[in-house]
C-alpha cells in the first residue's frame, strides 16, 4: 500500500527485503526505545526516527511504573537503575473531605524482588533508555527525522522523513509507529482514532519540598482546598512531589500564577515549607483507541494506538507492554519461526488490552468527572455513604491501578486441558482481581536457582520460549519436541528448591508449563505428550 508521498528508492539504507534490514521505529520516546532495545536483544537491528532534535526531555507526563512493566524494562536493561533511583510505594489511600475512606496495600518487595510500584520521572527513564540505545550497535537513533511518507509492499517498508538537511528515505522490514498521540504513522496509514476528550483541565505541578508525608499514593475527593473536584499527590525522587488538581474547563494557569493564587493553592498542601516548582503543565484527558493497531507491515504502539485518563497509571505501562508484545513477534517472524497469524495476533491481543483499559478508565472518569445529573447524584451518594458504611466504599473509584492483560482468548493460547483447571465461576475479569495461572495469563514470579546462580523466574524470559517441566527426566524429550522453535527447558525440581514457583504455578507432579518470550503462559499441559506440546508451541508461534 502507499500513503501520501511515496518515497524514492532507499539510497544508502539496506533494501527493505534484505535479511539485515532494520525494523523502522517512529518515535524515540520510552515505547519506541523499549521496542528497539528488545529487538536488538533478539538480534534484530532497529532504526529509530525521532522528529525532535536531541535534547533533554522537560517535565514528566508519567511517573508510576508497575512491577510487571519493570520486568519488561529489566529485559530492556534499565530496571535496576530505575528501582535504585525511584521511590517505592505499596499503599494507596483515598480520602473524602478530609476523612480516609480506605487504603489499598500491595505486598512489599522482599530482597531480590521487584517492588509493586515505583515513582520516577518518565523523562529520567527516557535518558536511561537513550544511554542504552547509544551503547547498542543494533540500534540507530536519528534525531531531527520527521516522518512524512510511507510506502510498503510485500518486500518491506520505505519511510520518508524530513530532516534539517532535506528529505531522507529509510528502508526496513516493518514499521512501528510509537510517535505519540498525534502520530504521523497513524495518519499516513489512514487509521481512525475514535474516542472522547474531557473538558475539565488538570493542573500538574512537580514541587520540590521537604514534606512530612509517607511514600504513598494519596487521592483526595472534594478537599476543602479544591472543593467539588479532586487532588492526587505522589512522592518522586529528589524530594519532589507530583500534585495533580482537577480544574474547571476555563482554568487559566498564567493568570493564577500572576495573581499569586497558584502559590496559595500549593501551600494548601506544603504549608509553610519552602518549595520550588520543578515543572508545571495543564492538560486535558482523552479516551481513544485506534481502529486497528496494524496495517500490513506497519504497527501502532503506545499513545499512537491508545490514550487513557492517567488515574490508574495505565498509559505508559500499557505502552511498554505493547512494545514487548510486538518486538518478540517481529523477531520470530523475521527468523521464520512465526507466521502471518503471529503478527496479526499483535492487534488481537493488544487492542483487547486497550479496550479493557478504556473500559476501566472510562468508569473512573465517569465517577471523577460526571457529565450527567444521574452520574453526579451517584457519585455524591456513594461518597456520602462511604463516610459511615464500609460496604459502600467498593463503589468509590479513584482509579483502578494498572495490571497486565490476560490473553486467554488469543489464537496463540492453548486452552486448558486439565479437568478442573478452569476457575470456578469463570475467569475473574474485574479490575484488580487475582488471576489464576491459566494459559494466557502472565506467568507468576518466584525465586529460583539456575546453574548455581540465584535469580527470579521471570529473568529467564525474553529471548525464547521457556518450558517448565515438573521433573528433570522429561527435559530432553521436551527439547526434542521443539520443532526448531527457540526453546529453553527447566525442571522445577532442579530450580525451585523452596517450592514457591510450583505453588505459584499450581504445578502438579507431571505438568508442563509453556511460557512465551513476553512471559505469558501459552499452555499448561497436565502431563507431557510430544504431540500436544509441539502443537501448543507451534500454535503460540501462529503456526497451528
Amino acid at each position: 500500500m502507499s500513503s501520501r508521498a511515496d518515497p524514492a528508492p532507499a539510497g544508502p539504507d539496506a533494501p527493505s527485503g534484505a535479511p539485515d534490514a532494520p525494523v523502522v521505529v517512529a518515535g524515540a520516546g520510552p515505547v519506541g526505545l523499549v521496542a528497539a532495545l528488545l529487538l536488538a536483544r533478539a538480534g534484530v537491528p532497529a532504526t529509530v526516527l525521532e522528529a525532535a532534535d536531541r535534547c533533554e526531555p522537560a517535565g514528566s507526563k508519567a511517573i508510576c511504573f508497575q512491577r510487571d512493566v519493570l520486568d519488561v524494562l529489566d529485559r530492556a536493561g534499565c530496571a535496576e537503575r530505575m528501582i535504585a533511583r525511584g521511590v517505592t510505594w505499596t499503599t494507596g489511600r483515598t480520602y473524602y473531605r478530609g476523612t480516609e475512606l480506605f487504603a489499598v496495600t500491595f505486598p512489599d518487595a522482599v530482597r531480590g524482588d521487584v517492588p509493586p510500584w515505583i515513582n520516577i520521572s518518565q523523562a529520567e527513564v527516557e535518558r536511561y533508555l537513550r544511554d542504552l540505545a547509544d551503547a547498542e550497535p543494533l540500534v540507530d537513533v536519528r534525531y531531527g527525522h520527521r516522518v512524512t511518507g510511507l510506502h510498503q509492499d510485500e518486500d518491506g517498508v520505505r519511510v520518508r522523513a524530513e530532516t534539517p538537511g532535506g528529505a531522507a528515505t529509510v528502508a526496513g522490514s516493518h514499521l512501528i509507529g510509537a510517535d505519540g498521540p498525534h502520530s504521523a504513522v497513524r495518519r499516513l496509514l489512514g487509521v481512525g482514532f475514535p474516542g472522547r476528550s474531557f473538558d475539565d483541565r488538570f493542573l500538574i505541578c512537580d514541587v520540590r519540598a521537604d514534606l512530612p508525608f509517607p511514600n504513598e499514593r494519596r487521592f483526595y475527593f472534594d478537599p476543602e482546598w479544591n472543593p467539588g473536584r479532586q487532588v492526587l499527590v505522589h512522592q518522586c525522587p529528589d524530594r519532589t512531589w507530583r500534585i495533580d488538581w482537577q480544574m474547571p474547563a476555563g482554568y487559566d494557569f498564567e493568570a493564577e500564577r500572576a495573581s499569586g493564587a497558584l502559590d496559595a493553592r500549593i501551600r494548601e498542601i506544603t504549608g509553610d515549607a519552602p518549595y520550588e516548582i520543578v515543572w508545571a503543565s495543564v492538560y486535558r484527558f482523552h479516551q481513544r483507541c485506534a481502529e486497528t493497531f496494524r496495517r500490513g507491515r506497519a504497527f501502532l504502539a503506545g499513545d499512537a494506538a491508545h490514550l487513557y485518563a492517567p488515574f490508574g497509571a495505565r498509559g505508559l505501562n500499557s505502552g511498554v507492554q505493547d512494545a514487548e508484545n510486538l518486538a518478540w513477534k517481529l523477531a520470530f517472524a523475521r527468523r521464520g519461526h512465526g507466521s502471518e497469524l503471529l503478527l496479526a495476533s499483535y492487534d488481537t491481543e493488544r487492542r483487547a488490552a486497550a479496550r479493557e483499559n478504556l473500559a476501566v478508565t472510562t468508569r473512573t472518569m465517569e465517577f471523577l468527572v460526571p457529565h450527567t445529573a444521574g452520574e453526579r447524584d451517584r457519585r455524591l451518594t456513594a461518597l456520602d455513604a462511604a463516610l459511615t458504611d464500609p460496604g459502600a466504599r467498593a463503589r468509590i473509584d479513584s482509579g483502578k491501578l494498572a495490571e497486565p492483560y490476560w490473553y486467554i482468548d488469543s489464537p496463540l493460547t492453548t486452552p486448558p486441558r486439565r479437568p478442573g483447571s478452569a476457575p470456578a465461576g469463570g475467569f475473574p475479569r474485574a479490575a484488580g482481581a487475582a488471576r489464576p495461572p491459566v494459559p494466557g495469563v502472565l506467568c507468576p514470579d518466584g525465586p529460583c536457582v539456575v546453574d548455581g546462580r540465584a535469580t527470579r523466574l521471570r529473568r529467564l524470559f525474553g529471548a525464547e520460549f521457556v518450558a517448565l517441566a515438573a521433573a528433570g527426566e522429561r527435559c530432553d524429550r521436551i527439547r526434542e519436541s521443539a520443532a526448531g522453535v527457540p526453546l529453553a527447558v527447566h525442571a522445577l525440581d532442579a530450580i525451585d528448591a523452596s517450592g514457591a514457583v510450583r505453588a505459584a504455578l499450581r504445578a502438579g507432579p507431571d505438568t508442563v508449563h509453556l511460557v512465551r518470550p513476553d512471559g505469558h503462559l501459552a499452555a499448561v499441559l497436565p502431563a507431557f505428550d510430544p504431540g500436544a506440546f509441539t502443537a501448543a508451541l507451534l500454535r503460540a508461534c501462529g503456526r497451528p
